[in-house]
């Protein structure tokens, strides 16, 4: 169904093609808006189950994370989607190097989403393969070794595994159009909100 109410938005990535938003084109966004916002597209998590952690960074422009689960329905396993966060990244975060700004999103997605993954056994995926050995990592810089810390509480329930960038379409999207870190984001840093909702872009 997303398939057919997207169609009119993929021409817009074909070459040749002039980026205009119509009447057509911004109807389809906000029907995507309307479809991802509500059931049965998000589900409730199963905290006796597994929950598939998302996320993905980019230097320049944002940070963004997901929570899934497999969930059993009507008899056959089925992987949903709980939540999506994202924001931009702030002056003093944009010059931050790979593996320091990789890890800045890991803490901040456990921040913001602790609500969900407090007490639960969750997989943390990536991308970067330096993360998967975080927690035994050496190192002096003062950030890495504070966002280590806060790592450490979750350790007994987390596990990191790699997976290939190119698999990870649902956060990557997400830090490609991150929201203002703003305090009407859901994910606004330093503060937060209690509530986390699916985020858009708007456009």
């Amino acid at each position: 169904m997303l398939a057919h109410i997207t169609s009119s938005l993929y021409k817009l990535c074909s070459k040749d093609v002039v980026f205009e938003i119509n009447k057509e084109r911004r109807d389809a966004y906000e029907r995507i808006k309307h479809e991802l916002n509500n059931a049965p597209v998000l589900i409730l998590p199963d905290f006796e189950l597994p929950i598939k952690f998302y996320r993905d960074s980019a230097c320049s422009q944002g940070l963004g994370a997901a929570l899934h689960q497999r969930q059993i329905v009507d008899g056959e396993p089925r992987e949903g989607d709980i939540c999506y966060i994202s924001r931009k990244l702030k002056d003093s975060e944009a010059r931050y190097g790979a593996t320091q700004t990789e890890c800045l999103c890991l803490v901040w997605a456990l921040e913001k989403l602790h609500y969900y993954l407090e007490g639960a056994v969750f997989e943390f995926y990536t991308d970067f393969t330096a993360l998967t050995s975080l927690l035994n990592m050496k190192t002096t810089n003062r950030h890495m070794l504070r966002w280590k810390i806060a790592i450490q509480e979750y350790r007994g329930n987390l596990d990191i595994i790699y997976k290939e960038g190119k698999s990870h379409t649902n956060s990557d999207g997400l830090r490609r159009w991150p929201l203002d870190n703003v305090k009407s984001n859901p994910a606004y840093d330093p503060k937060g909100a209690a509530k986390i909702p699916i985020h858009f872009m708007e456009i």
